[in-house]
């Protein structure tokens, strides 16, 4: 029940945050930790067990196939600088500052502290990225940065806590040990990408296709892990490639795989949101001396010095590479204010909370795990502050620099060009069919071909026409009033025949998705 509750909560407030402008992760923490004191609720602890092999791959994965191969690998050298080298950077300044401002952290503890808190969040990062409409280079490289980043701290987190704990770690151990996880995750994403693929593209049944595709991020993590590689890294590695081929599977599979993976996608973002403001009662439990005035300075120190380091390493990252003559030939020019958004977009999330909170209670020798509990605490502060600093002040900051609005008319056009050539090869391929006495058709029927071929070239034109001088409505939007209109018309007829029993609920189904599916095309060809 308390699951059920959670799921259906953070839904309903996900839900009613889309129709204010106060970002929805906010909402989701700001509720879960309003109820986390509601007498009754029980306390949510966040099973690293559960988090980090059954929350994290779906979600990586719906944000893989979202993103572009294509445009992630034209940024890869941003995108490695942040989601490598930021995220160890990170590890040591954090690590290195809370061992300077807490008494008596051993160095140990606090690189594993700037390890769990290193990696900013990859829901977070997208879901800022989708609210506030970043241009495009902007949003590629937070998207990539947040689909490797966990894998570099996991790696680094493990090395620490190794240690920490007293196994004797080196960090020329660590870097092997990162070597082996990185490669390894890649190999074992490029082995199963191809078969799984195929049997997407095999299998004749949209239902057993997207079965088949709700276990993929489960078993490529779960496959990487068995052999000690990262299982996220093999993640994203089968997420992009199945994303890049997407158009080789059959049309039924994409209409519910993307209806599937929105629900899924959403569930567990507003899940996860909402688990990041319920642990507050549970991190407070056992801070003991640090109650009070001197856990709240620690928490402002170490937050500060996120955010400060973040811009420290985003800078040099960006310009140091364009001293080279061919890396400016390349990229251009560019401005401070890309840059400063990156820097600032740096949010934290439920990972680092599940990394914490794996931390083992004791060490080898069975003494207490030093200062455990206020390394929770600071994780949780860490994610809190930056979601309500960085998440609240992100959107009004991108409209205060104003960023180049995206270029509608020359989208538009791109896409009238490309809708134009693939009809002209649609018409020659239609036109050589019919030539064959085996396609002959009614002239009636190959005429509604044409038509529909036309429909679909015209479409794109006309939305660079003007708006209706009476109603203020584009062509476009005007047309698909008028499809919706004609649409719901038919279906109150199919359902008053059914009704009377004229027609049963069988047929009542395959004729309403029938209408459906046309609907979804008139939205399509007009969007």
């Amino acid at each position: 029940m308390p699951l059920l509750l959670l799921v259906a909560g953070s839904a309903a407030v996900a839900a009613a945050g889309r129709r204010v402008p106060v970002p929805v992760p906010l909402l989701l923490v700001a509720a879960g930790l309003a109820v986390s004191y509601v007498p009754g609720v029980p306390d949510y602890t966040l099973d690293p067990h559960i988090v980090l092999p059954l929350l994290l791959p779906p979600l990586l994965y719906t944000a893989a196939t979202d993103s572009s191969y294509l445009d992630l690998r034209a940024q890869a050298r941003p995108v490695a600088l942040l989601s490598v080298g930021y995220v160890l950077f990170a590890t040591f300044v954090v690590g290195g500052a809370a061992y300077l401002i807490v008494p008596g952290l051993p160095l140990t503890a606090a690189l594993v502290l700037g390890a769990v808190v290193a990696p900013p969040d990859a829901v977070a990062a997208t879901a800022v990225a989708r609210r506030v409409g970043l241009p495009s280079r902007i949003t590629t490289i937070l998207q990539g940065e947040s689909l490797v980043n966990d894998a570099t701290a996991i790696t680094a987190f493990k090395v620490a806590l190794a240690a920490a704990v007293g196994e004797g770690a080196t960090w020329a151990g660590g870097i092997g040990e990162f070597l082996i996880a990185a490669v390894g995750g890649v190999g074992v994403g490029l082995v199963l990408m191809v078969p799984l693929h195929w049997l997407r593209t095999h299998l004749t049944e949209a239902l057993l296709q997207n079965t088949l595709s709700l276990l993929i991020p489960f078993v490529a993590y779960a496959v990487a892990e068995q052999v000690h590689a990262s299982g996220v890294l093999a993640v994203v590695v089968v997420a992009l490639y199945l994303g890049h081929r997407a158009w080789e599977v059959d049309f039924a599979t994409r209409l519910q795989e993307e209806a599937v993976w929105k629900m899924v996608a959403f569930v567990l973002e507003s899940a996860v949101f909402a688990l990041i403001g319920l642990q507050l009662p549970v991190v407070l439990k056992g801070l003991g001396e640090y109650e009070g005035t001197d856990a709240a300075w620690y928490a402002l120190a170490l937050f500060l010095v996120v955010a400060v380091a973040r811009f420290v390493w985003v800078y040099p990252a960006t310009f140091l590479p364009r001293l080279s003559a061919r890396v400016r030939a390349r990229e251009g020019d560019l401005s401070w204010k890309g840059p400063f958004v990156i820097g600032w977009a740096g949010m934290r999330g439920v990972v680092s909370l599940a990394i914490a909170f794996s931390i083992p209670m004791t060490v080898h020798g069975g003494e207490p795990f030093p200062e455990r509990n206020l390394i929770l605490f600071l994780t949780f502060t860490t994610v809190i502050g930056t979601l309500v600093v960085q998440g609240v002040s992100l959107p009004p900051l991108i409209r205060l620099l104003k960023f180049p609005a995206h270029d509608v008319r020359a989208e538009t056009l791109a896409e009238a060009n490309a809708q134009a050539q693939a009809s002209r090869v649609a018409e020659q391929r239609l036109d050589d069919l019919l030539a064959d006495e085996r396609n002959t058709l009614p002239a009636p029927l190959a005429d509604r071909l044409r038509t529909v071929l036309e429909r679909r070239r015209n479409a794109v034109w006309e939305r660079l026409g003007q708006v209706n001088p009476v109603t203020g409505e584009t062509v476009d939007d005007t047309y698909r009033r008028l499809s919706r209109e004609m649409i719901s018309a038919e279906r109150e007829v199919f359902v008053r025949l059914r009704d009377g029993r004229y027609i049963d609920d069988e047929m009542l189904r395959t004729l309403l998705r029938r209408l459906d599916l046309e609907e979804a095309a008139a939205y399509r060809e007009t969007t």
